[in-house]
């Protein structure tokens, strides 16, 4: 008896082995980091050495559930959220296809956050905005089929777009359901398409076509500005990026603090939201970030229900962050 119990036990401890490490075939798990400085990633031309404090990013890291934590909330790690396959990689695309289009993002993010710091340090800056370049597209989306990458997108019924903020703002006109005629550009000449819209799952009661744009732009800098995270993609690191070039020229941004941020950047100087943001805060606080600027809106109201004693500063403009950020009393060290 004594030894069918034991065979029992093993077997059991066997099986909850092999569920826990086979994955799921469905489920992803978002999972907080520690928020890491910027300023050894971030070289500048004529940058100052770093002071105490310094601009930290923050980034999620994300990977195959198993059974039992797809199953089993109590099993997650903690700060965990369960997402679905499908939320990361739309129909018709793959891992590798969205790995692409984050370094394709990153890279964007990187060029725009370093013209919007430039031009606010006073540098001739030439920056002109051309539109919203498609990077990727649902394939269950209306947009499939119509839309491709690399299309760029110059007007929403006729109205000019310069920025994917306006791409936005402009299909936000419409109810969900109704249709768009966006005007793509093809070298010198541009077609209409006209396309459905649907509710966003994210932002209810917003229309979306169901694509993924970047900010199109001809960019010329008058630094050399050099940024590497290395494998990290995405345009979420975008608003740090441009506070850490400012640190790095001016040491006057962070206030000798650990300022924490996330947020897309946009070619106006404006920051827009981000996925992520119970993780990221969770990974500011882990590395003793004294304030935490985020996007203003549903970003910055999830960053505060997870925030504790960590200040939630929401913003809406880089402009708007540095004013922030020189309202605080400077840290002695």
């Amino acid at each position: 008896m004594r030894k069918l119990l034991l065979a029992g036990l093993v077997l059991v401890t066997l099986f909850a082995a092999a569920v826990w490490l086979i994955p799921a075939s469905d489920s992803y798990l978002f999972l907080p980091d520690e928020a890491k400085p910027l300023a050894d990633q971030v070289m500048v031309e004529g940058e100052k050495p770093s002071p105490p404090g310094g601009i930290y990013y923050v980034e999620v890291i994300v990977r195959k559930a198993s059974l039992l934590e797809e199953h089993l909330s109590a099993l997650r790690p903690d700060g965990a959220d369960l997402v679905p396959e499908e939320a990361l990689v739309p129909p018709g695309s793959t891992f590798d296809d969205r790995r692409e289009q984050n370094r394709r993002l990153m890279s964007r993010s990187q060029e725009i956050a370093a013209a919007v710091a430039l031009r606010e340090l006073g540098y001739d800056v030439v920056a002109d905005p051309a539109g919203a370049r498609v990077v990727a597209v649902a394939g269950d989306a209306p947009a499939a089929g119509k839309l491709d990458p690399t299309d760029l997108i110059v007007s929403v019924d006729g109205k000019t777009v310069r920025t994917p903020a306006d791409l936005r703002r402009l299909i936000a006109e419409h109810e969900p359901g109704e249709s768009v005629r966006l005007g793509v550009r093809e070298g010198d000449e541009t077609r209409t398409v006209e396309v459905g819209t649907i509710e966003s799952p994210d932002e209810k009661g917003r229309p979306i076509v169901g694509v993924q744009v970047e900010q199109a732009a001809d960019i010329e800098l008058p630094l050399d500005v050099d940024i590497d995270l290395g494998n990290v993609g995405g345009p979420s690191a975008g608003l740090a990026f441009a506070l850490d070039i400012v640190e790095e020229l001016r040491g006057t941004a962070d206030r000798g603090r650990k300022v924490a941020a996330t947020g897309a950047i946009e070619l106006d100087g404006s920051v827009t939201p981000v996925g992520g943001i119970k993780q990221k805060v969770l990974g500011a606080r882990r590395a003793g970030a004294d304030v935490f600027l985020v996007p203003a809106g549903d970003n910055a109201a999830e960053a505060r229900r997870h925030a504790g004693d960590l200040r939630v500063i929401p913003v809406e403009s880089f402009r708007q962050a540095l004013r922030a950020l020189a309202t605080l009393p400077k840290k002695a060290g």
